[in-house]
C-alpha cells in the first residue's frame, strides 16, 4: 500500500532542496532558475517511530524494518499554470496523483535567492497555487457536467447521485474557495467527491522555509502562514531547508551535536515526514518475533482482516483472527509471553479496528 506525499511551492521556495534532504539523494537539482525539475522526482523515507526501536529491544529481533511514506518532489508551479504557463498542465497532472500536498513556502530573505514575483509573502504565494489548483478544477468539472447532465436525464442513477456533489463543488470554485470544503452528509457522499480527483481536496500541509536562525522559534513570515493554516484547518511545520540538507550529510553522533548546537530536539524532517504522515490519516500496527520487528502503514478505521492485507492477500482471504497487544502492555509486560500471562493479549475478530501501536499476530488458513 503506496502513500505519496506531493511537495509543490513556487520555484525557488527550498523543494528541491528538502526533497534532497529528506531522500539523502541528489536525484531533484536544486538551481537558482524555474523549471529546473521537469519530471517528478520520488523519494521513499522512514518514518521516524521511537516505539518501533523500544519493541526491538523487548522483541531481541535480528533486524528493525520501519515504515515508509513517498515524497514527490513537483517542479515549481507558477501564475497561469493552469492555462499551461511555465509547463504547468504537466506539473498539475502530477499532482493529481499524490494522496496529499505539502506546500513549501519562502519564509526567508536572501537576496542571491531570486524570488519568481520579485517579493517575499507566503501567503500570497499559498493563495497564487491553490488558484491554480482551483481554477483547474473549475475548468474540469465544467467540462464534465453537461454530458453527466444528459446521461442523468436519461435516467442514469450514478449521474443522478454525482450531479449534486458536482454542483456542491463548483459553487465554492466560483466563489474562489476550494473543493475541499464541501459538505458531505453521508459515506456515499464521500466517495463521490474522492471519485471527482479534485486537486483543492487534496489536504495540505503548509512547509514554512525559514533562515537558520529561525529554525528553532520561527519568524513573522511563519507566524502569518500558522494563522492561515488554523483558519483553514490545515497542518503547519517550520522548517529549515539549508540545515536539513546539512543534517542529511551527518551520521547520527553527529546530527545530535549538531541540533543541540541548533537548540533542536530532533531535525525538522522527522516533524515533517510525521505530519505528512498524519495529514494522509495514517496509523502504524507492528509485527514482532526473532527475525524481524517491523511497522506497518494502514489508514485509520482499518479493519484487522485489511491490515493483515498489507502484509499479504493471502492474510486477508484466510483471515481466522488476530492475537492483538497494546504497545504500552507489550512494553510493560516485557513481550507477548508476558502480556499473555497478564492477559492482556486478545483474540480479535474480523469486526476489530485496529488502533495505532498495536502488536498484532495473526492466524489464517492458507
Amino acid at each position: 500500500m503506496g502513500f505519496q506525499c506531493g511537495i509543490v511551492g513556487l520555484p525557488n521556495v527550498g523543494k528541491s532542496t528538502l526533497f534532497n534532504a529528506l531522500t539523502k539523494t541528489a536525484a531533484a537539482q536544486a538551481a537558482n532558475y524555474p523549471f529546473c525539475t521537469i519530471e517528478p522526482n520520488t523519494g521513499e523515507v522512514a518514518v521516524p517511530d521511537p516505539r518501533l526501536r523500544e519493541i526491538t529491544k523487548v522483541s531481541k529481533s535480528a533486524n528493525i524494518v520501519p515504515t515508509r511514506l513517498t515524497f514527490v518532489d513537483i517542479a515549481g508551479l507558477v501564475r497561469g499554470a493552469s492555462k499551461g504557463e511555465g509547463l504547468g498542465n504537466q506539473f498539475l497532472a502530477n499532482i493529481r496523483e499524490v494522496d496529499a500536498i505539502a506546500h513549501v513556502l519562502r519564509c526567508f530573505e536572501d537576496d542571491d535567492i531570486t524570488h519568481v514575483d520579485g517579493r517575499i509573502d507566503p501567503i500570497a504565494d499559498a493563495e497564487t497555487v491553490e488558484t491554480e489548483l482551483m481554477v483547474s478544477d473549475l475548468e474540469s468539472l465544467e467540462r464534465r457536467l453537461a454530458p453527466l447532465k444528459k446521461k442523468a436525464t436519461g435516467g442514469d442513477k450514478d449521474a443522478k447521485a454525482v450531479i449534486p456533489v458536482m454542483e456542491a463543488a463548483l459553487e465554492l470554485l466560483r466563489e474562489g474557495k476550494p473543493a475541499r470544503l464541501v459538505e458531505v452528509s453521508t459515506p456515499e457522499e464521500r466517495k463521490i467527491l474522492d471519485g471527482l480527483n479534485l486537486l483543492s481536496t487534496k489536504p495540505i500541509l503548509y512547509v514554512c522555509n525559514v533562515e537558520e536562525s529561525a529554525a528553532a522559534t520561527g519568524n513573522s513570515q511563519s507566524d502569518r502562514v500558522k494563522a492561515m493554516a488554523e483558519e483553514q484547518g490545515a497542518a503547519c511545520v517550520v522548517i529549515s531547508a539549508a540545515i536539513e540538507a546539512e543534517i542529511a550529510q551527518l551520521d547520527e553522533e553527529e546530527q545530535a551535536e549538531y541540533l543541540e548546537t541548533l537548540g533542536l530536539e530532533e531535525p525538522g524532517l522527522d516533524r515533517l515526514i510525521r505530519s505528512g504522515y498524519d495529514l494522509l490519516d495514517l496509523i502504524t500496527y507492528f509485527t514482532a518475533g526473532p527475525k524481524e520487528a517491523r511497522a506497518w502503514t494502514i489508514r485509520k478505521g482499518t479493519k484487522a482482516p485489511q491490515a493483515a492485507a498489507v502484509i499479504h492477500t493471502d492474510f486477508e482471504r484466510g483471515f481466522i483472527r488476530a492475537q492483538t497487544i497494546g504497545y504500552e502492555d507489550y512494553i510493560t509486560l516485557g513481550g507477548e509471553s508476558g502480556a499473555k500471562e497478564a492477559g492482556k493479549a486478545r483474540d480479535e475478530g474480523k469486526e476489530y479496528i485496529v488502533k495505532d501501536g498495536d502488536i498484532l499476530l495473526f492466524k489464517f488458513n492458507t
